[in-house]
């Protein structure tokens, strides 16, 4: 018998970022700010742990907000969402 191994919050963990889905208008805001399409964002697979936790889809938008040492408080970047296994 196999034993299922404990699921922990990766999302607890002090060295993982922020995680947030845009809704439609904050995207459409963030692709119009930087005139852009959405598949010119970089892109994160459908299956990647944090994706699968925050409960984002195929084609949602993720802004991650990540702590810096250096003269801001705070770097945001954008993720789209794709379908695909990432590899391990």
């Amino acid at each position: 018998m196999v034993k299922e191994k404990p699921k922990v919050d990766i999302l607890l963990h002090e060295i993982t970022p922020k995680h947030k889905i845009l809704t439609k208008e904050e995207t459409e805001e963030l692709l119009k700010k930087y005139s852009i399409k959405l598949l010119n964002l970089p892109r994160i697979f459908s299956d990647d742990p944090v994706v699968e936790m925050i409960g984002a889809r195929y084609g949602d938008v993720i802004k991650i907000i990540r702590k810096s040492d250096t003269t801001v408080k705070e770097v945001e970047s954008y993720r789209f969402v794709m379908k695909g296994k990432r590899v391990r």
